[in-house]
């Protein structure tokens, strides 16, 4: 077996076969999200707020057998039976070291992540290292486990420094895995400078160069994997490199719940997606680079929310997916659709509402929708009220060329109160009384809770998972 490789626009095996890496993001896993897991804020904050609750060793048996139950043999044989080869493996670097204790590896860290990938080797499927969280925060949302909207990852350079030296430990750890397709040093940045980026892009790349020459390397864009406006020639100093786009920032508002039209799949709205795409790969396709689309696809509704509209709403979803998939077919190009696993909002594969967890947790997380806390695709029909006058006084008192601020275009101004409001502070009041509902749980009931995330408890969304296998297929014809 080869490393793969880039040649030109393709990624090449060692013959020189192009392979098209089709597959999903392991979101929710080694690196928790609150719509994906069903808790609110950061994982940071729950993660304290269960160790209060149940003591910390309860709660370290519990997130440990989370981990261990997320992905398992039988999601590795359901995800190769769709025809799928590659997985994206987001995690967070708190796994790695602690802000207590820098530049000290914890070698546990690497307990899951070797399993996995092992996993999807034993079964064919490629894997995708993803630094979806680093210290002090990449980007301005909650993914990034910073528990704040302000990136200073690139307001202080040891966060960067820091990074760096995991670059290297990971790619000392891996450099011989075959099966590892390559590295995602940073996900979304989102730096108002543009340009120390390029420079953080640069130093990484040399730290890894230094250890590993054969990974491919893939490189987000700034701003949400969106813009490339600013990485000049850099291209020509970076060998092996693909560079990602993330399609889930503008016009993939047609999959989600605050679309401003029902998606028919008229001319102008599959215009409409086709110039948005163009426009974030535009960089590389001037000088003829190698375009993977790291994350894209919509929501889905839920029949507990949405009601006898679920149906209508998801096949209005499926046409956004499958015209989506239309356009990147024509480029042959990679992609990582996010995502695998969750509990039922956008996952291939969801946790049943019977199991222990969502049984525990079934009026918290109706409250939590009510209250539209989790920003990703948030349904905001029953708060708009509260927050619409503090998006009107923003507006009259601001004049109009102070309000569009960094990372606008992708936040517009009532995003960002939504954020700063509903998805830091009110949430902030939410997740002690998350925590609280497992005090008093034994470590096996712990262990039956965590268990409601194995492959046997969740349920398959059939419609997206079918237009995915089809569409895998179409590639190797």
């Amino acid at each position: 077996m080869s490393y793969l490789r880039v040649s030109g626009t393709k990624v090449v095996d060692g013959g020189g076969k192009e392979v098209v890496l089709r597959g999903a993001g392991l979101g929710g896993w080694m690196n928790m999200e609150n719509f994906i897991s069903g808790y609110p804020g950061c994982e940071f904050q729950i993660r304290a707020a269960l160790a209060e609750v149940v003591g910390p060793i309860k709660s370290e048996f519990f997130f440990d057998k989370f981990l261990e139950y997320f992905f398992q043999e039988e999601d590795a044989k359901f995800f190769k039976s769709l025809g799928l080869n590659c997985i994206r493996l987001p995690f967070n670097y708190r796994h790695f070291e602690d802000d207590l204790n820098p530049r000290v590896l914890k070698e546990g860290g690497f307990k899951h992540l070797d399993r996995v990938i092992d996993l999807c080797a034993q079964h064919g499927i490629y894997t995708i290292l993803d630094l979806h969280a680093a210290a002090g925060g990449q980007n301005t949302d909650w993914h990034c486990d910073a528990g704040t909207h302000i990136a200073n990852f690139w307001l202080h350079k040891d966060f960067q420094d820091r990074t760096i030296w995991l670059w290297k430990e990971l790619a000392k750890h891996y450099a011989n895995n075959k099966w590892i397709a390559g590295y995602n040093p940073l996900n979304e940045p989102t730096d108002s400078t543009h340009t120390a980026v390029i420079k953080f892009y640069d130093q990484v790349y040399d730290a890894i160069r230094s250890i590993d020459t054969e990974h491919v390397i893939f490189f987000d864009g700034n701003t949400f994997a969106s813009d490339f406006s600013h990485f000049g020639d850099m291209h020509k100093k970076w060998q092996n490199t693909a560079y990602s786009i993330h399609e889930t920032a503008d016009y993939s508002v047609y999959g989600f719940p605050a679309s401003p039209e029902d998606y028919v799949s008229s001319d102008d709205q599959r215009q409409r997606m086709k110039k948005s795409y163009e426009r974030k790969r535009e960089w590389m396709d001037q000088h003829e680079l190698c375009v993977w689309n790291g994350e894209w696809g919509p929501v889905y509704a839920r029949k507990q929310y949405d009601g006898l509209a679920t149906n209508a709403i998801n096949e209005r979803r499926y046409k956004v997916l499958k015209d989506q998939l239309a356009i990147y077919n024509q480029d042959r190009l990679s992609w990582s659709i996010w995502l695998y696993k969750d509990i039922g909002f956008q996952g291939m594969v969801y946790v049943a509402q019977e199991t222990s967890y969502m049984a525990l947790l079934e009026d918290f997380l109706a409250k939590k929708h009510r209250l539209a806390v989790d920003a990703w695709g948030a349904d905001t029909t029953q708060v708009q009220h509260i927050y619409q006058p503090l998006i009107d006084h923003i507006t009259k008192e601001i004049p109009q060329e102070n309000q569009n601020l960094y990372p606008f275009p992708v936040w517009k101004l009532s995003h960002r109160v939504g954020r700063l409001s509903r998805s830091i502070l009110v949430t902030e009041y939410l997740v002690k009384e998350w925590a609280e509902h497992f005090r008093g749980k034994s470590e096996d009931e712990l262990d039956e809770i965590a268990k409601s995330f194995k492959f046997e408890n969740c349920l398959r969304r059939d419609g997206l998972n079918k237009i995915l296998m089809d569409n895998a297929a179409v590639v190797e014809l």
